[in-house]
This record gives C-alpha cells, sequence and structure tokens, in this order.
C-alpha cells in the first residue's frame, strides 16, 4: 500500500521533512501503524491533530490505497 504522509509546522520540523511517499507491505492499516513505521521510535502526543485526505480522525482509523494522510502540532491561542 502506498500512501502520502504530510507533516506540518512543528512536526516538519520534528521528523526533518514536509512530507514522504510511504509504502507498507499490508492490506490494512491505521494511522498509528503509519506513525510506528515512520517517527522513528517517537510517540506521538495524545494532542496530535490527524487528517486523511483533509478530513479529521483519529489513530485508529484505517487507510486505503493512495490516501493522504497528514499530522498537525495542537493549535493554541487566544
Amino acid at each position: 500500500m502506498n500512501i502520502t504522509v504530510r507533516y506540518f509546522a512543528s512536526m516538519r520540523d520534528r521528523m526533518g521533512k514536509a512530507d514522504e511517499s510511504v509504502s507498507i507491505d499490508a492490506d490494512a492499516v491505521t494511522v498509528a501503524d503509519v506513525w510506528a513505521a515512520v517517527a522513528d521510535g517517537q510517540p506521538m502526543a495524545d494532542s496530535t491533530l490527524i487528517a486523511i485526505n483533509m478530513e479529521y480522525t483519529n489513530a485508529d482509523a484505517t487507510l486505503k490505497e493512495g490516501d493522504e494522510l497528514a499530522f498537525f502540532p495542537p493549535v493554541t491561542g487566544g
């Protein structure tokens, strides 16, 4: 399965890149599985925002071939 993974704001700095193409040899894969494959042992913060194909979701969501997965740091402001 091939997907595109994008990192935004401080997540881009943390990962050292803005995006990457990821190939995972599985028929069903979750966001958490992809994170484990790309994060080099770094835990995903509970407050990480996740989107698949521009729709917010959670780490248990299942990906399909060709999906775009995006990770965002939590947003704060006032």
